[in-house]
This record gives structure tokens, C-alpha cells and sequence, in this order.
């Protein structure tokens, strides 16, 4: 396991989602990143952005901010 990137930050988050159509939702998020094999401090934010359609990779990191 790569330890550059950290936990809770937008880069693992991000990293974690790789190969999610978008647009999406919360839950093809957190479907995506199960898939991906992430570890439960990014579900846990994942799980708390906001449930809303995300057109891009950007909204995504834009939602994350706004939940850490």
C-alpha cells in the first residue's frame, strides 16, 4: 500500500473513485470506491457529502472540502 497519499484528502478520495461515470450520484460514489478497495476513513467521507448529481471529478473535491 502507497502511504503518499493521505486518508481524508481529496487526492486518495479522488484516487479512490477512479472509473465512476459521471455524472453521478452520492451512492455510484460510494459504490465506486468500494470497489476500489477504500479504506473506511474515505467511505466515511464519501458517505457525508452532499446527496446531490455530480457532473465531474471537480465537483466531487468541491464536496469534499465543503464536508472537511
Amino acid at each position: 500500500m502507497t502511504r503518499g497519499l493521505g486518508g481524508r484528502s481529496p487526492a486518495n478520495i479522488t484516487h479512490h473513485l477512479q472509473g465512476v461515470d459521471f455524472p453521478a450520484r452520492r451512492d455510484d460514489l460510494i459504490a465506486q470506491a468500494q470497489a476500489n478497495g477504500a479504506e473506511d476513513e474515505v467511505l466515511e467521507v464519501v458517505r457525508r457529502l452532499p446527496e446531490q448529481e455530480y457532473e465531474s471529478m471537480a465537483d466531487v473535491t468541491k464536496g469534499v472540502g465543503e464536508v472537511e
